[in-house]
């Protein structure tokens, strides 16, 4: 059969070489036939593919399961589990032990110890004053604890003791690893055999590669040249590449540092100070409500040197022509801290220790809410923020650099609708037209009011703008789903395609 090639030739040869003596049952494994013929595992099955397609071999292809003790899973499988540990001690002592010195006895290994002895009903407790006496039950050797011991050191396929209940517990526990391990066997098909006996390798011999050699010495003349299909797809490669979100976001940063502006940084814990009160968003406001904020159990000290504009600001309007809020203004409200909700945190900090002009700075980053996930809702997220701040600005400036910004990022059209927004006025709300969806809302602009940056020493107007990343990102990579921007999907990652420039 001369159109094999020399790899099929020698595997059908040494599949053949061993049937007489009834090896392995007439079956091979790759890695055996490989090391026979010569050649590397992969060279060997791509051989025996071939030949299955020729109908000259059978391969048997399985998955099986293999268990594998963790790092943690070999060392209870040497010392014991934590729950033997402290059962064995307590029966030491007696069978009766209080809770309190099993703790000091047992500091790193008491609390998830202490909750399988009760689990597997290994000890009881009575309540005695604000300690609790730990009293020892029976123990008997578990069906865990004698998997540990059959699997200390060794990888074990699926045998029939190894009941997948308790498997699943010490995967659960993290003690072990479950893999899904390939099993080939290759065997002779009867046409194989046919061919086989008649095959002489030498006559398979080829030429896979011309080197100058053979061209100058001519010894290519007379020999056998491997062939190829040229209708046979090549191999998908897939470069290693940026996530198609991340290259949004730099994209971003890309035309804001462009554009002549900053990029600032802040910490994501903030207290309500900067992340409300310094935008003049009042205490009693629903965002700032527990259902909307993720609040901390922690407090931050205030900024003395605004502490006094601003509760004045919130309470009567301060020096400007505002009334302010009235009521009352706690200190102890404003130093709570939150999972900041928005990057304007940083940016009014950020103009409150730069209140000079000119200013021009933006800062991407991830802000947390509380939102119910869905398609278009994530309780934490990316945001662009972005100021500007110099003499003489105004609302037609900021209209004219969101314009270039939206084009920048490849939307053409662009119109603006009048909003509201509790720190700045007038503002605005741009839109831009998707095809297939028509006009879409991408974020929230404005002037800051003057309640916002007077208590700060700012005496000029800043321009204020901010939209979410993530759904812009969704505009671009063509979704419907904000979940999909983080799916551990590698064919979708793979596939996305690489924008100009990265």
């Amino acid at each position: 059969m001369k159109n094999l090639t020399l790899n099929e030739a020698k595997t059908l040869k040494a599949l053949r070489s061993g049937e007489n003596s009834g090896e392995n049952s007439g079956k091979k494994i790759p890695e055996y036939l490989a090391k026979k013929v010569g050649i590397k595992v992969e060279a060997l099955m791509q051989a025996a593919y071939f030949l299955q397609e020729k109908n000259l071999v059978d391969i048997d292809e399985r998955l099986e399961e293999e268990y594998e003790l963790t790092e943690e899973g070999e060392r209870y499988a040497r010392e014991g589990l934590p729950e033997r540990d402290i059962h064995d001690f307590v029966v030491s002592k007696g069978g009766e032990v209080y809770l309190s010195d099993l703790r000091k006895e047992f500091p790193e290994i008491i609390n998830i110890g202490f909750g399988w002895l009760k689990r597997k009903n290994w000890v009881k407790t009575d309540k005695r004053g604000e300690d609790f006496l730990v009293i020892a039950l029976k123990a008997p050797i578990g069906r865990d604890e004698e998997i540990l011991k059959e699997l200390t050191n060794k990888p074990r396929k699926n045998p029939p003791m190894l009941d997948k209940s308790t498997l699943k517990l010490l995967k659960g526990r993290k003690l072990l690893n479950i893999h899904d391990k390939k099993y080939i066997k290759i065997k002779l098909a009867e046409d194989g055999e046919e061919v086989a006996r008649g095959i002489k390798v030498e006559d398979y011999e080829e030429i896979t590669k011309i080197t100058p050699e053979m061209i100058r010495e001519k010894s290519w003349i007379g020999k056998r040249f491997r062939g190829y299909d040229a209708e046979v797809l090549s191999k998908e490669i897939y470069p290693a590449k940026k996530h198609p979100y991340r290259r949004i976001i730099e994209e971003i940063r890309d035309i804001s540092l462009r554009m002549g502006f900053v990029e600032i940084k802040g910490e994501i814990i903030q207290s309500s100070f900067w992340d409300f009160d310094a935008l003049f968003q009042p205490q009693d406001h629903p965002a700032r409500d527990m259902q909307d904020t993720f609040y901390l159990n922690s407090e931050s000290k205030l900024p003395e040197r605004y502490v006094k504009e601003v509760r004045e600001m919130h309470i009567h309007g301060g020096k400007v022509d505002s009334s302010g809020w009235g009521g009352e203004w706690s200190e102890e409200v404003a130093r709570r801290n939150v999972l900041r909700t928005h990057t304007t945190a940083l940016t009014i900090r950020y103009l409150a220790e730069h209140p000079d002009p000119p200013v021009k700075a933006f800062c991407i980053g991830r802000v947390y809410r509380r939102e119910s996930i869905d398609a278009t809702h994530l309780p934490e997220f990316e945001q662009l923020e972005g100021v500007i701040m110099d003499k003489g600005v105004s609302f037609k400036d900021l209209l004219g650099y969101l314009k270039a910004f939206y084009r920048e990022m490849g939307f053409e059209e662009i119109r603006f609708r009048p909003g509201y927004f509790p720190y700045t006025e007038p503002s605005v709300e741009p839109d831009v037209y998707v095809d297939g969806l028509g006009w879409v809302e991408l974020g929230g602009a404005g002037v800051f009011r003057k309640e916002v940056t007077e208590p700060f020493g700012i005496n000029y107007p800043v321009l204020a703008w901010g939209l979410g990343v993530s759904r812009l990102a969704m505009l671009k990579l063509g979704l419907r789903d904000l979940r999909e921007l983080y799916r551990p999907d590698i064919d979708w990652l793979r596939k996305s395609p690489l924008f100009e420039g990265f």
